[in-house]
């Protein structure tokens, strides 16, 4: 782990706009920018954990105002070389509890990033913090995944998701607990690298539950951002929190 920009420093950041298809498949982003622009209207919005700019930037280029907080220095710094990223501005911290001037619209965290923040508690001030930052009104989106413990075989612990000639990729579940993390092994020339990312898990009802502490009521949840329903078989959600006056 990188100290200073936590497990996302120079290595990831490198690659991490290479990826062609899922989240960063341009129609995936512009449906996202689509539905974030609608919530923003003609007010301002709050990116929690912007990274590379993958979708504040292009939501920038619709005209909506936006602002994000990364602790990750390397990167930011990619953000910044993109076209229109030096316009955007940034706060280095940790985007669960740091605070920036101003009120927004919309505020958002998207790619289950609030998967990173590992404690119960560190989640429940993402809330709070999201909420501050929220006019009358304002939204708080979250885009994250439904823990998917319904693959677990009694008495297993581990999914994989990634099998190749050149690297594995397992989940590894505590159900106890709800941390989980995400495990990846690399072969090159011959030599294997193992690296392990920390998170917790965390379910609807529960972050339901964070957005009533913080003030916020739901106001909508979909299975994606094109507004599928939500449904048992759903993988992940993308949910909709209004603060009220």
């Amino acid at each position: 782990m990188d100290d200073q920009d936590g497990y996302f420093g120079e290595r990831v950041a490198a690659t991490y706009d290479d990826s062609s298809g899922g989240a960063f498949d341009p129609g995936v982003i512009e449906t996202t920018t689509d539905f974030l622009a609608g919530l923003a209207g003609d007010g301002r919005a709050l990116e929690l954990a912007i990274g590379t700019g993958r979708i504040a930037v292009p939501l920038s280029h619709r005209g909506v105002p936006v602002h994000g907080i990364d602790m990750s220095r390397a990167m930011v710094a990619r953000l910044r070389g993109k076209p229109g990223g030096d316009a955007i501005g940034v706060t280095i911290g940790d985007f669960a509890t740091t605070r920036v001037d101003g009120t927004f619209s919309v505020t958002y965290l998207v790619f289950n990033t609030i998967m990173n923040l590992t404690t119960q508690s560190a989640q429940v001030d993402c809330f709070r913090n999201a909420a501050a930052h929220l006019r009358p009104g304002g939204c708080f989106v979250v885009e994250v995944m439904v823990p998917e413990l319904r693959k677990l075989p009694p008495g297993q612990t581990v999914v994989p998701f990634h099998t190749g000639p050149t690297g594995w990729a397992y989940d590894i579940y505590d159900v106890a607990t709800q941390e989980m993390s995400s495990n990846y092994v690399e072969v090159m020339d011959g030599r294997g690298e193992y690296r392990s990312v920390p998170f917790r898990y965390v379910w609807p009802a529960e972050l339901d539950l964070m957005a009533q502490l913080a003030g916020l009521r739901l106001r909508e949840r979909w299975d994606g951002w094109t507004r599928e329903p939500f449904t048992g078989e759903s993988r992940q959600h993308v949910s909709v929190w209004e603060k009220t006056a």
